[in-house]
């Protein structure tokens, strides 16, 4: 396949909700704002899209209802993870898979396996797997950080593995990472503030949050930083820095849900055990909002 259809911005999904059930009305909308945007493909299922809140039969609806909506437009991507190898292989067993492109999955949480427990994880998921696979290193949620030398393991030995999404906060992994990959093996960020280092030091892009609700500002700074011209995605990297830490105080996906209901794309609420943003993060929200011009003040809906 070509894996450069990952390259570049891809946006991890919320899953808007509405009276505790999944609102695809919104859901539609957020899609259509996604590709309206310059998003480069799409990610369902992931943690932004509060999956692991999910029963079996909302994520196949969800998956049904974005591959419908979709159209083929965009490279999709969906989220198969947990810390139970064989349930992950039973889950993937019981999906069609028709209309998704790649599968996104995150290392083991809870049971904090070892590197030899990380790598044969995923190399018995490469082996069922119906579509190739994105690792994905989230060391703040699994409490186990995938070192470099596993990925690059991982990407030597199987070509089912296209690309990492790196969110373990540490250049110097991902700089390894880079430095001893497969030509075609993509480093994709998985934090927003660190999208422009990794690309400038050679990586591919980032699976995004902030693209849910502002992607043509991060795309064009992804793009623009892709393309070489480092002086204007700076600009736009510093434009949209100091909305960044409002959007995780409360939690992720509660941050870019509340932002997204400013703009009217859907309603801020979440599942337990995630809830909504307090006022106090909702009015930094805006404040930043209005000044980035994305909202103004009589927008914002209270």
């Amino acid at each position: 396949m070509n894996r450069n259809r990952f390259r570049g911005t891809g946006v991890a999904l919320v899953t808007p909700f509405r009276n505790g059930k999944i609102d695809y009305e919104a859901l539609s909308r957020v899609i259509e704002n996604c590709i309206d945007g310059g998003v480069d493909y799409l990610v369902a299922l992931g943690t932004t899209g509060e999956s692991a809140t999910l029963s079996q039969k909302e994520k196949h609806e969800l998956l049904d209802f974005t591959i419908e909506k979709n159209k083929g437009r965009l490279p999709l991507v969906a989220g198969f993870g947990g810390n139970n190898t064989q349930a992950i292989i039973e889950e993937m067993e019981a999906y069609h898979f028709n209309g998704i492109d790649a599968i996104l999955s995150s290392s083991p949480a809870y049971n904090k396996p070892n590197q030899e427990g990380i790598y044969r994880h995923y190399m018995t998921l490469a082996d069922k797997a119906p579509k190739p696979i994105i690792i994905y290193n989230v060391p703040g949620r699994t409490s186990s950080n995938i070192e470099a030398d596993t990925t690059l393991r991982l990407a030597h030995e199987s070509n089912k593995f296209i690309a990492i999404k790196e969110a373990a906060y540490d250049l110097n992994q991902t700089t390894r990472i880079l430095k001893h990959r497969p030509k075609d093996f993509l480093v994709l960020s998985g934090d927003d503030t660190l999208a422009l280092p990794l690309i400038s030091t050679g990586g591919d892009g980032v699976i995004s949050v902030i693209a849910n609700g502002l992607p043509h500002l991060f795309c064009k700074m992804v793009r623009t930083g892709l393309n070489g011209d480092f002086k204007a995605a700076s600009e736009l990297h510093l434009k949209l820095s100091d909305i960044h830490s409002w959007l995780y105080k409360d939690g992720n996906p509660a941050g870019i849900k509340a932002a997204m209901e400013m703009m009217g794309l859907c309603k801020r609420d979440t599942r337990l055990p995630l809830t909504p943003v307090g006022e106090e993060v909702y009015e930094g929200l805006k404040k930043q909002l209005v000044e980035i011009n994305a909202i103004v003040p009589d927008d914002a809906i209270a």
